[in-house]
């Protein structure tokens, strides 16, 4: 096993490339199960298309003032990239995910098994701290289960950072996600009346395994996915035969301050539900201090610096919920889409509905 394991940044490439990859494979399944939070049977594609962006940071990214071979900056690029162009509930968590993935690995040239359990954690905590409302039951729970699991793991082995010891936490992640992914339909009532998993759970789940796989230098498990109920490619799309949703799903991106990033997301809990916010990118400050002077002035700054925020809410009506952010800030990428109907993934983020 040592002699194959690369948890490089290169590998980091090789895992959102077969994340990719695999994901287009099973979007059209995602799909067919998506009922939670809306039947709306689009979490596959959304999914792909958020995990595409983050892929292709890789090859845009000018890498003139970054190192390379920093595991951590690579992936936060990776993440912004992401963030910008998430789509949907499973997009926007994933890149949130990510991002925060990227925390504990900045200044790390490998991957190793205490970062692992420190990372996950770290992504699995933003992820529920994202959501006005987290709700278990959803890749929420996978996540949490996998970085429990790669945790444990660490703890066992002292925080030993050999590839061996990375490889254990890997395979212990991995299988309590879909442990954690099988018991998603017992904690949801519409997946348990459905008798589903959930979509965005398969979705990490399959995530998950990518990094395994890319990590290890092993295939991916193709028997992974045996027995989750409705996975069957002879299964229906489950979401067809359910009542059609009402709404409008609107995302976009913001720069705020904390306080107002706070009362934009009260304000849209008021209007709607399915309400995620999270930073993009560091902070700016737009009064241009150097960050010289007393507390007090540093304080200040601190409390005026404007951060970027990726936004999303499922709302009635899209005209309110644009009128409330636009009196916050000014938001850029404003997407609209209706919440019956699959998003067609060839059109570009604005064009899936109304334009603001």
């Amino acid at each position: 096993m040592q002699t194959k394991i690369a948890a490089n940044t290169h590998a980091m490439k090789r895992w959102l490339g077969k994340a990719e990859t695999t994901l287009g494979n099973h979007s059209d399944r995602l799909n067919a199960i998506n009922i939670f939070p809306v039947a709306d049977g689009d979490t596959g594609t959304n999914l792909y298309l958020t995990v595409r962006a983050a892929a292709a940071a890789f090859s845009d990214r000018s890498t003139a003032d970054e190192p390379v071979n920093d595991v951590g900056v690579v992936l936060a690029a990776a993440g912004r990239a992401a963030m910008e162009q998430a789509r949907g509930n499973s997009g926007t968590l994933f890149a949130v995910f990510l991002c925060a993935l990227a925390e504990p690995l900045a200044g790390h040239t490998r991957l190793s098994a205490p970062l692992l359990a420190a990372a996950l954690n770290r992504a699995q905590i933003r992820a529920w701290s994202a959501l006005s409302e987290p709700v278990p039951g959803t890749m929420l729970s996978v996540l949490e289960a996998a970085a429990r699991a790669a945790g444990e793991c660490d703890t066992a082995h002292n925080g030993d950072d050999s590839n061996q010891a990375l490889g254990l936490a890997l395979d212990a992640a991995v299988n309590a996600a879909l442990d954690a992914v099988v018991q998603t339909e017992d904690q949801l009532a519409t997946l348990h009346a459905a008798r589903v998993v959930d979509a965005g759970g398969v979705g990490m789940l399959l995530i998950l395994d990518c990094l395994r796989s890319a990590v290890l230098g092993e295939e991916l498990q193709d028997e992974l996915l045996d027995g989750l109920h409705g996975y069957d490619l002879q299964d229906p799309h489950i979401h067809a035969g359910m009542p059609a949703d009402d709404g409008v799903e609107v995302m976009c991106t913001i720069s705020l301050s904390p306080l107002s990033a706070a009362t934009l997301r009260q304000r849209l809990d008021e209007l709607g539900d399915s309400v995620i916010m999270s930073q993009v990118g560091s902070a700016s400050n737009p009064s241009g201090s150097n960050g010289a002077g007393d507390d007090d002035d540093d304080d200040e700054d601190a409390a005026e610096a404007s951060y970027r925020w990726r936004v999303h809410v499922h709302v009635p009506d899209a005209e309110a919920a644009v009128a409330v952010i636009r009196s916050l800030g000014d938001p850029t990428d404003i997407s609209v889409s209706q919440l019956s109907m699959p998003r067609d993934p060839g059109l570009p983020a604005g064009q899936h509905g109304h334009e603001y």
